[in-house]
């Protein structure tokens, strides 16, 4: 039985207005991608990949089309509707990281579920758990600043994880990051991919992530290229 649709694109568009001139950032395009995928959405600066990804994840709105998310329509929700669905059923992961430097590694990953008003015995668990299969179970006392950069896209590899999502959307996570760095990360997240379904969708330039995921979508001037399953 095949698996359902954690995103369903339909004619999705996005122009942006610079004064009298329009931009077509993204000309009509669809996107389905199944839970569990593995998918790499590639193309160079300016091709659209990662308006595409603002546009599934609900931090955009398509000038037009319309884009579900775990079965719901995320166009039809009020802004407050989708800033709760997103935290629900949503992670991100951003080249910068975005870590908040005053809480502790643990209080990083912990703050999305004081968001959703889990226990604190709960959320203690989830928070262990999740630091220890990133790798960084030693590490739940230390500040951002005390991390490399590697350590730092592992804690926000966890904090997208701990809320359990429907899917990871992860922006060239790893743009700030050697290469081996890098691709340790990876290989890291294939395998939770693979143990635990999670679904992951990433825009991104880098050549070792295309090669890494199991589909690759390619974009240039705003339009699918192609798209191919490994």
């Amino acid at each position: 039985m095949e698996k359902e649709f954690v995103i369903e694109a339909k004619g999705v568009t996005k122009t942006y207005a610079e004064g009298e001139v329009k931009v077509h950032a993204l000309h009509p395009t669809d996107l389905a991608v199944r839970r569990g995928e593995f998918t790499a959405i590639a193309g160079p600066s300016g091709s659209g990949k990662t308006t595409l990804l603002n546009l599934v994840s609900g931090l955009d709105l398509p000038t037009s089309g319309r884009v579900r998310l775990a079965g719901k329509e995320i166009g039809a929700m009020s802004q407050g509707e989708l800033s709760d669905f997103r935290r629900d059923h949503i992670g991100l992961i951003f080249q910068a990281y975005n870590l908040i430097p005053v809480l502790t590694v643990g209080e990083n990953v912990e703050y999305v579920l004081l968001l959703r008003g889990m226990a604190p015995g709960e959320r203690a668990e989830r928070v262990r758990r999740v630091l220890e299969e990133v790798g960084l179970g030693g590490k739940r006392n230390r500040f951002p600043s005390q991390l490399s950069g590697g350590q730092q896209q592992r804690v926000a590899i966890a904090r997208a994880m701990v809320p359990e999502p429907d899917l990871i959307l992860a922006d060239e996570p790893t743009a700030n990051l050697d290469s081996a760095t890098g691709s340790a990360l990876m290989d890291m997240m294939k395998e939770l991919n693979e143990r635990r379904g999670i679904t992951f969708v990433f825009s991104t330039h880098d050549r070792m992530i295309m090669d890494k995921s199991s589909r690759l979508i390619t974009l240039k001037d705003g339009r699918v290229q192609s798209d191919t399953l490994k």
